[in-house]
């Protein structure tokens, strides 16, 4: 019932925040003689703080409308390639007739929407034909719609993989990384023509036994059996979903904040003294990550729980016995696709090794076919968004998708 609880939780402090909307809009209202004194800035950005106490379970904008093509800018629309009910194959159409390497990025469903690759996006849009893939929330997923499990997640890699046709490029990031191989594996197996050129795999967990990290002791602390009892719940009548069992996007927040309280409360005091103190440009900034932040989605039960156990907790892929639909994977029928890894050295939450170990896996692929990097000085999220993305990490990308487009 603890669904039923958020919801009704969430409707009764509604009235609460609308108070201080309002509140905040007297306070900083220009006609306000008191508006620039310390009390009212105080008591304006307390307000504020207020209507921001708040989840949203609606994809943020992408909010790339323009992008720099060689020395002209050229706009930028969404275009929908193809739709399930679980997942669209999302394209940033460039207004240009020039023929760019096509790539997919696979984005994680892990209780946030694929926006948080925004970074990932903007930097590989000027030179590559980008497309990602945009998981819907399942509370927002009939049921008449039918399961979303890991072999589901890997069937939609492929289905997309083959939407975009042969000699197009994927790029993992963090949890989809073991979908991703085993896609590519299974497409190898087959002789799939739409098998992708080159596979990045940035930040994911291919073997969670190598230095094993909070999150991997958290999933392996408990039997799968706990997981099912303690947080899995059924969505409320009120939405489309209703009745479908998922891991609330909202659990999965609480969670990963858990990990960095410490951090986000100190956020949080900034924030508040940033907008009391009229610093508005850090203030924004702190803002708009926690927009994205506290965007969530919800996973489908089955989806969350046969990740935990076969990737988290019994290695399934690491351990050369992974099956899906009834076909054991076979990482060493890859010959055709080039694989990069990279991993971030201070990585909390896929370690170093973990990643890395794909090249274990792929053994049928010539040494000149496959390459790993370790970014110095990189967290989880600095791997694929922020200065070192950008500079160090995406141009090894970028060669490779050229060295074999």
């Amino acid at each position: 019932m603890m669904y039923y609880a958020y919801q009704a939780y969430s409707d009764l402090m509604e009235p609460v925040r609308a108070v201080a909307r309002m509140a905040q809009g007297a306070f900083n209202d220009p006609s306000n003689p008191l508006r620039d004194t310390s009390l009212f800035r105080h008591m304006a950005a307390g307000a504020e703080m207020v209507t921001r106490a708040t989840l949203t379970h609606h994809r943020p904008p992408y909010g790339i409308e323009r992008v720099k093509l060689g020395n002209r800018e050229v706009a930028v629309t969404e275009r929908a390639a193809l739709v399930t009910p679980f997942g669209t194959l999302l394209n940033f159409k460039k207004d240009s007739d020039v023929v760019q390497p096509r790539v997919l990025v696979v984005a994680p469903l892990s209780g946030h929407y694929a926006t948080l690759l925004r970074g990932t996006v903007e930097t590989l849009l000027p030179e590559h034909d980008v497309y990602i893939s945009d998981w819907h929330n399942a509370r927002d997923v009939s049921l008449s719609d039918g399961r979303f499990g890991f072999d589901e997640y890997v069937d939609h890699v492929i289905r997309f993989l083959e939407h975009l046709g042969p000699g197009a490029h994927v790029v993992a990031v963090c949890q989809p990384c073991v979908q991703v191989l085993t896609a590519v594996a299974l497409m190898a197996e087959s002789g799939n023509k739409a098998q992708p050129r080159t596979m990045t795999l940035m930040a994911g967990p291919i073997d969670c036994r190598v230095n094993p990290t909070e999150v991997n002791n958290l999933a392996t602390g408990k039997p799968i059996e706990w997981f099912e009892r303690n947080l899995i719940d059924t969505v409320p009548q009120r939405f489309k979903g209703a009745g479908r069992r998922v891991y609330p996007g909202f659990v999965q927040l609480t969670a990963f904040m858990s990990m960095n309280m410490d951090r986000h409360v100190k956020a949080h005091v900034e924030l508040y003294e940033n907008i009391a103190a009229g610093e508005l440009a850090k203030a924004e900034a702190t803002k708009t990550f926690y927009d994205e932040y506290f965007a969530v989605l919800d996973l489908p039960a089955e989806f969350y729980i046969e990740t935990v156990q076969r990737v988290f907790q019994e290695y399934h892929l690491a351990e050369g016995r992974l099956v899906v639909h009834g076909q054991k994977v076979n990482p060493k029928a890859i010959r055709r696709t080039a694989l990069l890894t990279v991993e971030g050295e201070k990585d909390d939450i896929c370690s170093v090794g973990q990643t890395l170990a794909a090249h274990d896996l792929c053994t049928g692929l010539k040494p000149y076919m496959r390459k790993h990097h370790l970014q110095p000085g990189v967290g989880h999220y600095g791997v694929f968004n922020g200065r070192r993305w950008n500079t160090q990490i995406y141009p090894l990308v970028r060669n490779l998708i050229l060295a074999h487009d």
